[in-house]
């Protein structure tokens, strides 16, 4: 069947037949005519995007590219790192002059530069192969990405934030291992520019089904390379790691194991419509920086002509039920890439994967040296075949928060996530009773939450632009919240027939002061949950217990007066609330971050007057997963 776009009004036909000519060269659109593979012009992200039939599974679409920003050979002699992009500043999108050769990288490191391997339809994709100099058969660590195999020699520092400079070397590919640490560990690496990135050949197409058949081909591809021993395993984290679970899907027969380390698995509902709420900033962003000689999946576009799940972007979502091999996954219970970390690890059937979750960001993390040591210990005992007792290692390990900078306990060991002796409990919010609120900068109204359901019913009131409400629960003893959270509301929206909800589940004082976790230095807001109202249809079928999930197929708007009851998944988390502090349920029609480097927002919806409803028959409510000590003596408690 085949799915009718909606064009957006701002979008500018393109009618000179010169750049449909030059257009058409990026072989999408080669055989078709101007009526078939129309191109417009986009103010928003200022380029040009063409259209092309394409099929996903048994829906067709029109499929948008972005024409991708050219190779330059002159970029060699540009310094990046005085670029006001930081995303250039670290090298991605970076693409040198095309140089096939092998040089000496470091000692003992030689690099095959600009390798060709060619996949399964005749397309011809590039890599750098970097290995140990001595003669031996290695194992392959594989980074795959459209990220940009190299930085270039004119990059003054390679920066990455959270981490010292000079800690990763300039061989690394972005968010990826680090061929000067691996090599010396007796591992290649590859850094592969996927179809359409750098010099390659065609279109890039971001974590579809033939971004997934080229990783199939490349894996058995280097696998069967003299110098390989026949073990290949992938890394890296985020864009690098989302990559790592679609080819694994596939079952490529010489992918030993992967390590993705904090990864979005559900682009649709986990980046671009989290809660329904659009999300396009960052990932036209993220699109804006790939290099290459011809298109790229443009899926913000996508977004605009199709703004409901379909067989485009169902097609995005890797079949994690399929892997079996070894999984180290870790998640941040900082960053977006949260809740598709913990799916996709919880989902896959492999008897072989282990999960560590912590505060950090992605890239300290990820090149911290314990860390790095931990990861070697996995590589060696399945691309080496190296007995080294990993299979000791707890299948869960979690960092707890606290407050501030300090984790009330690190790596704590557990046997299963979520963890088995989680005992659920409700809190009622009750507007009914207002609470103390410490000075803001902000406008903020505080209520109360109750460990018994509330007769009395009431209502919360705020204005979306600018205000939100906070609902406190004062605790009488320690306590630790680990695990997903279940927000339960009944809204209404007075003026208007929508409302986008923002929601932060937060610690403060006994004074009611907010106590952040630090990440980066910056103050986190919170674990977090996100709703569209007229979107919040939840889908039964992926709904675990405990994690509502949305169909996102239709779209119901609110009737004037009309009280509707919505569900909200908390990302998951982990933290401790010590006697005397207040758990706080936070909302708001908007994200509440100041002052964070990467460019997140949401084109949220929001007017009129938004109102909670509690008590009675408007039962609010929060699902808290309270885990209680392994052993408690008296007053002594082991967590």
């Amino acid at each position: 069947m085949f799915l009718e776009p909606r064009i957006p009004e701002d979008w500018v036909p393109v009618t000179d037949k010169k750049l449909h000519d030059l257009i058409k060269m990026t072989g999408e659109c080669a055989s078709f005519n101007e009526d078939e593979c129309p191109i417009y012009w986009d103010p928003d992200t200022e380029g040009y995007i063409f259209l092309h039939r394409e099929a996903f599974g048994e829906d067709e679409v029109m499929a948008a590219y972005r024409v991708a920003r050219q190779p330059n050979d002159n970029q060699a002699e540009v310094d990046l790192s005085a670029s006001d992009d930081p995303m250039a500043r670290m090298g991605q999108g970076f693409c040198p002059p095309f140089n096939p050769h092998t040089y000496q990288a470091a000692d003992g490191v030689v690099c095959m530069q600009d390798q060709e391997v060619v996949m399964r339809d005749g397309t011809k994709i590039y890599c750098d192969i970097y290995k140990p100099e001595a003669e031996g058969r290695y194992p392959t660590i594989v980074s795959w990405s459209w990220f940009g195999k190299r930085p270039g020699d004119g990059m003054s520092e390679w920066q990455i934030m959270g981490v010292p400079p000079a800690t990763v070397s300039k061989c690394a590919k972005f968010e990826s291992p680090d061929p000067l640490f691996w090599c010396y560990k007796g591992y290649a690496v590859a850094n592969v520019d996927v179809r359409g990135a750098g010099h390659s050949e065609g279109s890039v197409h971001m974590f579809t089904h033939q971004d997934r058949e080229d990783g199939y081909d490349f894996v058995e591809w280097v696998a069967a390379q003299l110098w390989s021993n026949g073990r290949v395993g992938m890394s890296g984290n985020s864009g690098v790691a989302m990559h790592q679970w679609g080819i694994a899907s596939t079952c490529p027969p010489h992918l030993a194991c992967i390590a993705p380390w904090e990864c979005t698995t559900d682009l649709y509902r986990e980046s671009f419509f989290e809660g329904g709420v659009p999300a396009l900033s960052f990932n036209k962003f993220i699109a804006a920086q790939v290099t290459g000689p011809n298109g790229v999946d443009d899926q913000v576009a996508m977004a605009k002509m199709y703004p409901d799940m379909n067989a485009y972007w169902n097609d995005k979502r890797a079949d994690v039920r399929k892997v079996k091999i070894p999984v180290y996954q870790t998640a941040g219970w900082s960053h977006f890439h949260l809740p598709g970390s913990f799916n996709a690890w919880r989902r896959c059937r492999s008897h072989l994967k282990w999960m560590r979750a912590h505060r950090d960001f992605e890239w300290p993390d990820t090149y911290n040296p314990e860390n790095l040591e931990d990861l070697l210990r996995y590589y060696d005992r399945y691309l080496k075949g190296i007995h080294n007792g990993w299979e000791m290692t707890p299948r869960v390990r979690l960092d707890i928060m606290d407050g501030y900078d300090v984790d009330y306990q690190e790596q704590r060991p557990e046997k299963a996530w979520p963890i088995k002796r989680t005992q659920y409990k409700k809190l009622y919010l009750d507007a009914s009773a207002p609470k103390d609120c410490a000075p803001l900068d902000h406008k903020s109204a505080c209520f109360s939450l109750s460990t018994e359901p509330v007769s009395t019913q009431a209502k919360a009131s705020y204005d979306p632009a600018d205000e939100e409400v906070d609902f406190d629960l004062t605790l009488p003893e320690d306590v630790e919240i680990t695990g997903y959270m279940n927000l339960h509301l009944f809204v209404s929206c007075d003026g208007f027939d929508d409302m986008d909800l923002f929601v932060n589940i937060q610690k403060a004082d006994a004074e009611g002061n907010w106590v952040p976790w630090l990440t980066l230095d910056e103050p986190h807001p919170g674990a977090w949950g996100k709703c569209r109202v007229s979107r919040a249809t939840v889908d039964t079928a992926l709904t675990k217990a405990h994690t509502p999930v949305y169909t996102m197929t239709d779209t119901n708007k609110l009737a004037e007066g009309e009280v509707r009851a919505v569900d909200i998944a908390i990302v998951p988390t982990a933290r401790v609330y010590h006697k005397g502090e207040r758990f706080r349920v936070q909302i708001s029609g908007r994200y509440i971050r100041d002052g964070w480097f990467e460019p997140l927002s949401w084109d949220t919806d929001n007017h009129g007057t938004h109102n909670i409803h509690t008590g009675g028959e408007w039962e609010s409510w929060i699902e808290v997963p309270v885990v209680p000590p392994r052993y408690q003596a008296g007053e002594y408690v082991h967590r």
